[in-house]
């Protein structure tokens, strides 16, 4: 185990890493060339390393076991291929880092800055990206079945061909990613903003849609099958078909494009049909009948 202050200078950064060599016989395969940024190749990094200054490093292999590296910087650093078990990196500054290929189980990005990072075919079983800055992050190709990226900022994002089964993307900002041929089957999308996103042949299959906004969302040849729509708009969405909304289910305050229908979770069907300008005026109320004459008192 080891501590280091923030913003290690590079010998100080290597004498750390040798020190943990020493102290974890066998978890570090090799030091590289001590002269510049690639600093080791195959470590096991752990213990406590809050606000560390690593960015720019060569990393590429390096095993993040159950460390803690909450708020530090590896902007630009090259992580490819490493492992993240049980480590912490909440509050990390990662953007344009490449961890293509990396392992994260049971690791801790909340938080985190991971804008224009990639992350392609990465293994992120059960993350948790939640409050994540993650704009234009290339996730193509990922399997993050269980992963939680509530509130997390995806806009313009890469899920294509992606396993997101049972993730969720409760109020995230969305806008513009793309998740063409993402699996998606039970995942929870309830609040988020999806406008103009993409989900050509995505499987949606049983997944939450509660109170999403899809203005714009392309859903060509999506699979809907039992997905649950309430309070859903998707009246300006792209590419729905009929069929597509007659494996789904919604409520009276689901909006769907003109001319198509819903049904009602139990059995009811729901349909708006949408106008165009400014939305009608409620009818005016009947005027209620003037009540009858109250009979003559009695005569005694």
């Amino acid at each position: 185990m080891f501590r280091t202050a923030p913003a290690s200078p590079p010998s100080r950064l290597l004498g750390a890493l040798s020190a943990l060599a020493i102290a974890l016989p066998g978890a570090a395969h090799a030091l590289e060339r001590t002269g510049d940024k690639e600093v080791a190749r195959m470590f096991s990094l752990g213990g406590t390393c809050a606000k560390c200054e690593l960015s720019g490093r060569k990393l590429q292999g390096a095993q993040f076991n159950g460390a803690n590296f909450s708020g530090a910087a590896l902007v630009g650093s090259d992580l490819r291929e490493a492992r993240f078990l049980g480590a912490n990196f909440g509050g990390a500054d990662l953007s344009r880092a490449d961890l293509s290929d990396a392992q994260m189980i049971g690791a801790n990005f909340s938080s985190a800055n991971l804008s224009n990072a990639r992350l392609r075919d990465v293994e992120a079983k059960g993350v948790v990206f939640v409050s994540a800055t993650m704009p234009h992050v290339d996730l193509r190709d990922t399997r993050a079945e269980g992963s939680n990226f509530s509130r997390a900022n995806l806009t313009g994002a890469q899920f294509n061909d992606a396993s997101l089964q049972g993730a969720v993307f409760a109020k995230v900002d969305a806008r513009g990613a793309t998740f063409r041929d993402a699996s998606m089957q039970g995942a929870n999308l309830s609040g988020g903003r999806f406008d103009q996103a993409t989900f050509r042949d995505a499987n949606l299959d049983a997944a939450v849609l509660t109170g999403a906004s899809f203005s714009g969302a392309d859903f060509r040849d999506a699979s809907l099958r039992r997905a649950m729509l309430y309070g859903v708009d998707l009246s300006r969405a792209r590419g729905l078909e009929q069929d597509q909304l007659d494996e789904a289910c919604g409520d009276s305050s689901t909006r769907v494009p003109p001319g198509l229908s819903i049904r009602g979770c139990h059995g009811t069907n729901v349909r708006w049909t949408g106008w165009r300008g400014t939305p009608p005026s409620p009818p005016t109320p009947m005027t209620p009948p003037t009540p009858p004459t109250p009979p003559a008192p009695p005569r005694y």
